[in-house]
């Protein structure tokens, strides 16, 4: 009997989930500088999170959200009534309350296979590259989806070529269908890989947008987000350390104090609080 050639299972499609922290927003409609006032954040930043089992994510929490509604001390608690349309129909960090909050982070630390991925922006730094354009173009203006979309392609470089199929779902981000625009970048980070490294991938991605409604897993990449951004904003490390074990890769790309691609935060290399001191000496560029 002739041996039979082993031959390693093609991994299945990979399942991407991301949002966004913060906004893009630099200027307001008369062109003010709007960076670090009230309302708008310094930093932006993507998240992406890799589910292994969506169905299982959305099971697990349907069963949380169905456990914390049945609990009589929320009763009479505003966000927990359907009428108010937050938590009732969805977890979101920045609206649960505390009580909801650590149980959805206790879920999440608990869930295996999870993996996050993020890029942060200092919008500082955006903002000097944008004077620099008008410098040189007068007739340049700065649009947030272009520094979304230059994320993207930081975001999703070498997360394109190791699998057979992605599905890649984000979180809507106003009235317009970007999709278009989104398979441009994502297409954008995959040639850059291949240029780079010689490795070309063909897998078929399917894009899509949606609302945490109505996809529970963008739901969970909203936790990991907050917890980055409430680190990047207010310098509070703990939901960071908490979650850091899902944590594969953060690209601080604007600290390029040693190196102009920024800086890596992986599991040997932990972010925290102290990684991010050197900040508050940076606030604002000499304009």
């Amino acid at each position: 009997m002739a041996n039979k050639r082993s031959r390693k299972t093609p991994p299945a499609t990979r399942y991407y989930f991301v949002d966004e922290g913060g906004d893009s927003t630099l200027f307001s409609r008369k062109g003010k500088v709007l960076v670090g006032t009230e309302g708008c954040s310094r930093f932006f930043m993507l998240g992406l999170l890799d589910v292994p089992d969506p169905v299982e994510l959305q099971r697990t929490f349907g069963d949380l959200r169905a456990r914390l509604l049945s609990d009589p001390y929320f009763k009479d608690v505003p966000s927990m009534q359907k009428s108010a349309k937050k938590t009732a129909l969805g977890f979101h960090a920045k609206d649960d309350l505390p009580e909801v909050r650590k149980e959805v982070f206790v879920l999440l630390r608990n869930m295996e296979g999870l993996r996050f991925f993020a890029v942060v922006a200092d919008k500082w730094r955006v903002l000097e590259y944008v004077r620099q354009q008008n410098e040189r173009n007068p007739a340049y203006r700065y649009h947030p989806n272009e520094l979304y979309d230059y994320l993207i392609r930081r975001l999703f470089k070498n997360l394109l070529h190791q699998d057979s199929g992605y599905e890649i779902i984000f979180s809507k981000r106003g009235k317009s269908d970007r999709t278009s625009a989104l398979c441009q970048a994502l297409e954008a980070a995959r040639d850059r890989f291949a240029k780079q490294w010689k490795v070309i991938s063909d897998a078929p991605m399917k894009v899509s947008a949606a609302t945490p409604r109505e996809q529970t897993c963008l739901q969970a990449v909203d936790y990991f987000i907050w917890a980055l951004q409430r680190l990047y904003e207010r310098g509070e490390d703990r939901y960071v350390a908490y979650l850091w074990q899902a944590f594969r890769l953060v690209q601080d790309i604007d600290d390029t104090r040693k190196a102009g691609y920024g800086v890596y935060y992986t599991q040997k290399k932990h972010l925290n609080a102290a990684a991010l001191e050197w900040q508050k000496q940076n606030k604002k560029p000499g304009i």
